[in-house]
């Protein structure tokens, strides 16, 4: 028995709607910790010398943590929508669970790729505080840009995950 035809005896619909929303939350946040990770290392240089900044520099580090936060919306969804928050858990079908695994991998890789280039740019925009501080809220924009498409990636999967009937 391979590791796949065993994960579906055991595991079924259920199984692949819990690995999906897993991966949602888990990558998204993955994705948020690299990105607000560079961006805090690049802060603290600027803050070092102006402590004053500390706010912009924290403002523009938050920015790439809001994929984790889409993330475990995603995974709050799904967990709604087999029944574990209603007392009784969806029997799902392995089509069922699969659609659900499927309805969570635009906000699973969205996320995780849009935090880390989020949080390239916040780490850019850290440049524009050290430098012209009256300026950052460019970087903030610029920020705002690539957060569009988290947003579009967690739009998508709640829009699967709602669509789909169980």
């Amino acid at each position: 028995m391979d590791f796949f035809t065993g994960f579906f005896s055991a595991f079924g619909g259920v199984g692949l709607a819990y690995l999906g929303s897993a991966l949602a939350v888990g990558l998204c946040c993955v994705g948020s910790a690299k990105g607000t990770g560079m961006t805090g290392e690049a802060a603290t240089g600027v803050i070092a010398e102006t402590p004053e900044q500390f706010s912009k520099c924290m403002i523009l580090q938050v920015l790439p943590g809001t994929q984790g936060l889409y993330g475990i919306v995603a995974w709050f969804m799904v967990m709604l929508k087999i029944g574990v928050f209603g007392g009784e858990l969806a029997p799902l079908t392995i089509e069922q669970g699969l659609a659900m695994f499927g309805a969570c991998i635009p906000i699973a890789l969205g996320g995780l790729l849009s935090a880390i280039a989020q949080g390239r740019v916040a780490t850019a925009s850290i440049n524009i505080v050290a430098k012209k501080p009256e300026e950052s809220t460019k970087g903030i924009i610029l920020c705002g840009i690539v957060e569009f498409y988290a947003i579009l990636s967690l739009l998508a999967t709640i829009l699967m995950v709602m669509m789909y009937n169980i």
